[in-house]
């Protein structure tokens, strides 16, 4: 048992919000950075492949080159102590070399493996159907990220972080100025999302929201 009341982590979820203008006076420490990162690391994923990598942008002359095709960011670019681009698996097939290797990991016999592969071919291909194009498939590995997304705002929150989900920007332009750093295989990995933490230069608009009664349904 955690020693946190109900009304300490929804007081937490009032206070994330997205955030768009950050305090550049304040960064966040390396030990509590490395604390968010932990947090995706940590987070569950669908089969449990973890079709991820985070990618770190501090490099002001990049953050600056990103800024002409990144409308939903250009007032944290300058000031937000930390931008994560969270990448997706391009290839997340149920055959690939990674997807077995995730498998063999978990310590699998030779025959353990074959029945796995039955059973997530059947999944991939018939329940979730994801194996129509590269597109569906590369989408699977994206709905992933944003659970590890979620995971490390949540969790920033908790320590007095701020933080802001992006989905604004030219994802072809932002996926081949990323790939020109040589930071990770753009064969392999594609943008999902981004994110930006930081400490809020001002206080932000209390946060709408539909009512529970609005999204919620009953079957009884």
């Amino acid at each position: 048992m955690y020693n946190i009341s109900k009304e300490q982590v929804l007081e937490v979820f009032h206070f994330r919000s997205a955030v768009r203008h950050y305090d550049p006076t304040k960064k966040i420490s390396e030990e509590d950075f490395a604390y968010i990162l932990e947090l995706g690391r940590l987070s569950p994923s669908s089969v449990g492949f973890e079709p991820w990598k985070f990618l770190v942008v501090q490099n002001p002359e990049l953050r600056e080159k990103l800024k002409a095709v990144s409308w939903g960011m250009k007032t944290q670019l300058d000031d937000a102590s930390h931008l994560v681009f969270i990448l997706a698996k391009k290839n997340a097939r149920y055959d690939s070399q990674d997807f077995q290797q995730t498998l063999l990991q978990r310590g699998l016999t030779e025959e353990q493996l074959v029945k796995a592969l039955k059973i997530y071919e059947k999944f991939q291909k018939d329940d979730i159907k994801v194996l129509q194009n590269d597109r569906t498939l590369f989408d699977w590995a994206s709905k992933q990220t944003y659970i590890a997304l979620a995971n490390m705002m949540t969790g920033a929150a908790l320590i007095g972080i701020d933080s802001c989900p992006i989905e604004g920007f030219d994802y072809e332009a932002v996926n081949q100025i990323l790939a020109e750093t040589n930071a990770f295989d753009s064969n392999e990995y594609a943008v999902s999302v981004a994110v930006t933490f930081g400490y809020r230069a001002k206080e932000v608009r209390k946060k709408a929201r539909k009512s529970l009664e609005e999204i919620t349904c009953w079957v009884k």
